[in-house]
């Protein structure tokens, strides 16, 4: 069987939108079985490019547009079934200081660093993203305030661990603020509240000394006015 497009032989994080072509000329080789321009040819060639799409092309994470897609999924499913979730958000502290001291080529390999970390600190099912330059965000669908303060732990301690080679002879070590939200359970929000929530909680991470994660408990998610006013919207025809 051929292989897919986004088989490992192909690192999506070295490609970006605008080497659509270069992927073009490539797709023999990703597909060899496949005669070119063939429905499967032209098939694996939209999947690398729709996959590619949802990518920050540094650390292979979703990117901002994919994220905030998931953002809205996991917020309606919040809200249609009473189902927990949590949105973290997360930010390198200090990390102006790498570029300045160190070089931007140190401040790539110190976001790469860090997006690998975070990944590998939650489920396969968790959704992983970076949103800003050193900002990232995982959204965690079915979890629970009894769960949320010990992955944002988890994933805080596995950036604390990492140790990323600049340079020969030259190693850093980061730590990251972590401010999470969980989305209102039977309430119709938005994204953007979901996120100005989780913000709060990151900026008070950050004035209590940073290298730490503030969670706003699901107990005491108060309901906006904004969000309030979306309580009792009628939902579109399609979506009953």
């Amino acid at each position: 069987m051929a292989p897919s497009a986004s088989s490992p032989s192909t690192d999506l994080r070295s490609l970006q939108l605008d080497s659509a072509l270069q992927l073009l000329d490539q797709a023999g080789a990703l597909l060899p079985d496949a005669e070119p321009y063939s429905l499967e040819w032209l098939q694996g060639l939209i999947d690398a490019l729709a996959d590619l799409s949802n990518r920050d092309p540094l650390t292979g994470l979703s990117n901002r547009r994919n994220f905030e897609m998931q953002l809205s999924r996991e917020i309606d499913r919040a809200a249609r079934s009473g189902e927990s979730a949590l949105l973290l958000m997360l930010d390198i502290d200090h990390f102006k200081k790498v570029n300045d001291t160190h070089g931007h080529a140190a401040g790539d390999l110190v976001i790469r660093a860090v997006a690998d970390a975070v990944a590998s600190a939650v489920r396969p099912m968790d959704t992983v993203a970076r949103v800003g330059g050193e900002e990232f965000a995982v959204v965690l669908p079915n979890c629970s305030s009894s769960f949320g303060p010990t992955v944002a732990e988890r994933i805080r301690e596995a950036v604390a661990e990492q140790v990323v080679a600049v340079a020969p002879g030259l190693s850093l070590q980061v730590t990251v603020s972590l401010g999470g939200a969980y989305a209102p359970q039977w309430v119709r929000s938005s994204p953007l509240l979901w996120m100005e929530r989780a913000d709060r909680q990151l900026y008070r991470a950050k004035a209590e000394g940073r290298n730490r994660a503030c969670l706003e408990p699901q107990i005491e998610s108060i309901v906006s006015a904004d969000e309030k006013s979306m309580l009792f919207a009628v939902l579109p025809e399609e979506s009953l």
